[in-house]
C-alpha cells in the first residue's frame, strides 16, 4: 500500500523518500477520471444521492498548501479524523479538482477548520479559477509551512501519507505533524446545502 501511495505521489510530481532498497518506484500514469462503466452504476440518481446525504451535517474546512506557484487551497466538507496512533486524518477530493494536483506536488497541507463567522471565506475557496487568497490573511503553519488562515478555530498540519481511489474522488490520508485550536468559538456547519451554526 505504501508503494502504491509513493507511485501516485511521484506521478503528480510530489516529493517522496526513496524506498528502503534505494530503487525508484515506477511512475504510474495519471488515473482515468472515469470511475465506473455505465453497466456498473447503481440505479441512484445523483440529485437524489446529494439530497439524502445532505441530511448529514458536517463541519467545513479549507485545505491549503504551497507549491512553486504560491498558495493553493479548496473548501472541503469531506474531512474526518482517522487514527489516533499514529495520528492520521483523511479528506476526500474530486478527481477532477485542479487544486489537488498542486497539493499533491507539495506533499503537505494544512486543514483549516472554519468558524461560524467564516461562511464568506468558505465561499471564496469553493470557486474555481479565481485568486482564492486575494485579501485572505494567513501565515505559514509551523511544521509544513502550508498556509494557516487567520482566525480559524482549529488547524491540522499534515504530510501526505497515502492516496486511495474512491469512485470519482480520491481519499487522501494525512499524517499529523502539528495542530492547534482555540478554546472558544463555534464551528461553521453545512447541512442540506446551507451554512449553519450550533444553537446555544
Amino acid at each position: 500500500m505504501a508503494a502504491t501511495a509513493v507511485r501516485y505521489l511521484r506521478s503528480v510530481g510530489a516529493p517522496t523518500a526513496a524506498d528502503p532498497a534505494g530503487e525508484p518506484f515506477d511512475v504510474l500514469p495519471r488515473p482515468d477520471l472515469r470511475a465506473v462503466g455505465d453497466d456498473e452504476r447503481l440505479p441512484v440518481e445523483p440529485a437524489e444521492f446529494r439530497r439524502v446525504l445532505g441530511h448529514f451535517a458536517t463541519g467545513v474546512t479549507v485545505v491549503t498548501a504551497y507549491d512553486e506557484d504560491g498558495p493553493a487551497g479548496f473548501a472541503c466538507q469531506s474531512f474526518a479524523s482517522l487514527s489516533l496512533d499514529p495520528p492520521l486524518i483523511a479528506f476526500m477530493v474530486a478527481r477532477t479538482s485542479t487544486t489537488w494536483p498542486r497539493i499533491a506536488r507539495a506533499g503537505a497541507f494544512c486543514v483549516n477548520v472554519l468558524g461560524a463567522h467564516q461562511g464568506e471565506l468558505c465561499r471564496g475557496f469553493a470557486v474555481s479559477g479565481a485568486d482564492k487568497f486575494a485579501g485572505v490573511a494567513h501565515t505559514a503553519s509551523p511544521a509544513t509551512g502550508s498556509p494557516l488562515l487567520d482566525a480559524v478555530p482549529a488547524w491540522i498540519d499534515c504530510t501526505i501519507q497515502a492516496v486511495h481511489t474512491g469512485g470519482d474522488h480520491l481519499i487522501v490520508v494525512g499524517r499529523v505533524a502539528a495542530l492547534g485550536a482555540e478554546d472558544e468559538g463555534a464551528p461553521l456547519l453545512f447541512h442540506r446545502g446551507k451554512f449553519g451554526r450550533l444553537a446555544d
